[in-house]
């Protein structure tokens, strides 16, 4: 016989009775809420927002002070940040605000901090017209601007600040478009910048921020040229649709490019680590160059030279007859734009432009060491005794001017003696830091590896009786 099933119990439990502390607690929490949601409720209904605690509690005088003192003590980031805390607590005026954010922004700049203190010279302009402030706040931005080395962006910021449209921003036509994106003059201007940056970066070890900021404004110099200019713009836009549409294929994803990427990744790590390492221990001073120019003199030193003029003709007799010619007074530059058979020099009476060295090939005529010898031996000016046969005929030869050896002073080498100073200490950095690097990681070099395979001499076998 079969049971029938248990039944289900769908009825609530029964609750059990609260001890009465507890019900008086609840009821006491209760309360305090209710008191809290009224203070709530005036506060609202007052329409004020308690003040912000700026300053840790201090009353907006005080944190003025704090920022003062901050000031005087030199610490300007600090004092800044006062100056923030201020702004927050007082209750100014547009052009009381206007006169805060350029303290702010001139604190800021003092602290190297050129950016941000940019954001709060535009915040004053913003704040309220204040026209005592204007040209200080034009230096000033130009200044920060120059300090941290954004040419473009000063350009067009000059360009902002004298147009007499200020409606119509510098730098603001469209120079091309990728899909719905814009990219403007500025942009561009910006984008050329950062590739002068990168390609100096190498660089930052052997100038001083002077020296690089000089370079990079010659090169932005060059790139405004409009052809420049579009050059680079095809060639950057060649690049991002190719990487667009690479990051659409998801090439990214594959094992081979992925080696690749890493390869590059860790190449530009390691090179960045030595540039890195290059800036900070190489300090090239004025001594240091005088004391290099002194202990290498040797290396400059101008070498004699000469000036010549030549006449070039087919054969020897013909030289014979100029040469007598000339001797009897004729003039050298005249018979040389005559008959002179050399159509790089004819026209200029035979003048050779480049300088004949001492020792060296003779230019426009080559490897001559006899003429060489004899342009030396000559005084100046003086047509050589003999014509000289070469692989392109007879050549009759003139010396203009002769300059003797002479010791070139450090004024004209300085920037050469910089440039050798400073590759030999990278050389030195290079060498002591990659030893460091591989005692502190324990690299061994095992040259046995390398020795070529000693071949087994074949032993002989018995031969059999």
């Amino acid at each position: 016989m079969l049971q029938s099933p248990e039944k289900l119990d769908f009825s609530l439990p029964q609750k059990k009775p609260q001890d009465s502390a507890v019900g008086a607690l609840t009821a006491l929490l209760l309360i305090v809420l209710v008191v809290l949601a009224a203070a709530n409720l005036v506060v609202t209904w007052s329409g004020k927002s308690p003040e912000p605690a700026a300053g840790k509690g201090l009353s907006a005088e005080q944190v003025k002070e704090l920022a003062s003192k901050l000031a005087q003590r030199d610490l300007y980031q600090q004092a800044a940040a006062a100056w923030q805390d201020y702004l927050a607590t007082a209750k100014l005026t547009g052009p009381e605000e206007a006169k805060t954010h350029f303290q702010i922004g001139t604190l800021l700049e003092k602290a190297g901090l050129y950016a941000d203190a940019i954001e709060h010279y535009y915040r004053s302009e913003t704040a309220g017209e204040v026209k005592e402030l204007q040209a200080e706040i034009n230096a000033h931005v130009k200044e920060c601007f120059e300090k941290l080395g954004k040419f473009s962006a000063l350009r067009y910021e000059l360009m902002d600040r004298t147009s007499l449209s200020p409606s119509q921003p510098a730098g603001g036509k469209v120079a091309a478009e990728i899909e719905a994106e814009k990219i403007t003059e500025a942009q561009l201007d910006a984008k050329i910048e950062e590739s002068i940056e990168n390609q100096l970066t190498p660089m930052k070890a052997f100038m001083t921020p002077e020296q690089l900021n000089e370079q990079k404004k010659r090169a932005l110099e060059q790139s405004r040229n409009p052809k420049t200019k579009q050059e680079f713009l095809e060639g950057w836009l060649a690049q991002e649709i190719l990487y667009r549409q690479a990051l659409q294929d998801k090439l990214g994803d594959k094992p081979e490019v992925q080696r690749v990427v890493h390869d590059l990744t860790r190449q530009a790590l390691s090179q960045q680590l030595m540039n890195e390492q290059l800036a900070s221990k190489i300090h090239v001073t004025d001594s240091d160059l005088q004391t290099y120019y002194a202990a290498n003199k040797d290396e400059y030193v101008e070498p004699e030279r000469a000036k010549i003029s030549h006449i070039l003709v087919k054969d020897e007799g013909q030289a014979n007859d100029l040469l007598k010619r000339l001797m009897d007074g004729a003039d050298f530059a005249a018979i040389a734009k005559e008959l002179s058979l050399d159509e790089a020099t004819k026209a200029g009476g035979g003048r050779i432009a480049d300088e004949v060295l001492k020792g060296s090939r003779v230019p426009g005529i080559g490897d001559a060491n006899e003429i060489n010898a004899r342009i030396f031996a000559a005084g100046a000016p003086a047509v050589l005794e003999k014509p000289f046969k070469t692989d392109k005929g007879w050549e009759i030869v003139k010396v203009e001017e002769k300059h003797a050896q002479r010791q070139k002073s450090f004024d004209e080498v300085q920037q050469q003696v910089g440039m050798q100073l400073l590759r030999q200490k990278r050389e030195e950095v290079q060498r002591e830091y990659l030893k460091e690097m591989m005692d502190k990681h324990q690299v061994v070099i095992h040259t046995s590896a390398f020795a070529p395979a000693q071949q087994e001499t074949p032993k002989e076998t018995p031969s059999k009786p």
